[in-house]
């Protein structure tokens, strides 16, 4: 684009809790990328998370979030006045692909449309012909704000996290310790290392003098008392029901962490925290969380496909290596 939008809409379906997460990236990006627009998010399908329990995490981000509306759904849309009462921006980002909902989309007064439906055909800008369509769903979004920002993306616009909240994550981590997190959890236990390993790795952290932060999902509670039997010394800071925003807090108070490919990874990876991201039978290329310190290790590079097949080892000294290039 020849001149920086000043109003700026971003059509998605909707966002789940996991969704919102993994979109974070593309808020930061484009908030680097346009530092003085006014941000709309726009949820056609249903809610959105950045209305409720993530609002406090894109402040700053997201100026106007629209949930729940009931656009680019039915053909006949295409009959009806322009969406959202006719309004105008200058910049329109349509973040699915589906051709019938973006040509509901065009529809909404704008400068400039951008989206990758219909193989670019419907958007303004385009990229250079043959070029790859990235795997990973946030680098299809990032590509989107490129392609209208016409530089690389950057997701490094800070959060703005409550004060109150980081008062928190100090008082449960108070300064003083080198912090390890550990997050032994995910959606599905065949993307799960062996709970046993992760035990394994937080002794070896207080054997270093390191405190390990184990941090449990809700699905994972039952974890609770095996771990502190077998590691006294490591720390389980998430109540019941901790919201993902204090989650991100804590992580800031972190050294370095571990985790599945999982949610509890892309929270971690909001607070930019260093981190070893364990794949097995899910693919990195799709799921990776987006932050600036990061070291895969896939079960694969190790002769196997399941998740005990990376050794404790190699964990270990991945741990090792990116305390010794980001020392506390």
């Amino acid at each position: 684009m020849a001149n920086p939008p000043f109003s700026i809409l971003v059509y998605v379906g909707l966002d789940l809790v996991g969704d919102g997460l993994m979109k974070l990236p593309f808020l930061r990006a484009l908030r680097a990328a346009y530092p003085d627009a006014h941000v709309t998010w726009l949820a056609g399908q249903g809610k959105t998370v950045y209305a409720g329990v993530l609002a406090p995490l894109v402040a700053g981000l997201v100026d106007d979030v629209i949930e729940d509306a009931r656009i680019g759904i039915r053909w006949w849309e295409l009959l009806l006045p322009r969406p959202l009462k006719g309004r105008r921006f200058d910049l329109v980002i349509d973040t699915q692909r589906r051709v019938m909902t973006t040509l509901i989309l065009r529809r909404i007064r704008h400068g400039c449309f951008i989206s990758g439906a219909a193989d670019w055909h419907l958007s303004d800008l385009r990229p250079a012909k043959g070029t790859p369509r990235p795997a990973a769903m946030i680098r299809q979004m990032l590509a989107l704000l490129e392609i209208a920002h016409g530089q690389a993306a950057r997701p490094d616009a800070p959060l703005r996290l409550d004060p109150a909240i980081l008062a928190e994550a100090e008082r449960r981590l108070p300064d003083g310790p080198l912090y390890v997190g550990l997050a032994p959890g995910a959606g599905g236990k065949h993307k799960c290392w062996p709970l046993e390993n992760y035990i394994a790795l937080a002794m070896r952290q207080v054997k270093a003098g390191r405190v390990p932060v184990i941090f449990l999902g809700p699905g994972e509670r039952d974890w609770e008392d095996e771990i502190r039997d077998a590691v006294p010394g490591a720390l389980l800071p998430l109540d019941k029901g901790a919201s993902p925003v204090l989650t991100i807090a804590l992580a800031t108070r972190l050294a370095v962490a571990v985790a599945n490919d999982s949610g509890a990874g892309h929270m971690l990876a909001a607070a930019g925290v260093p981190q070893i991201s364990l794949f097995g039978p899910t693919s990195p290329e799709k799921f990776a969380p987006v932050t600036p310190n990061l070291t895969i290790l896939r079960a694969q590079s190790f002769g196997g496909e399941g998740m005990e097949s990376i050794p404790l080892i190699a964990v270990a000294e991945a741990i090792d290596a990116q305390l010794h290039r980001s020392p506390a």
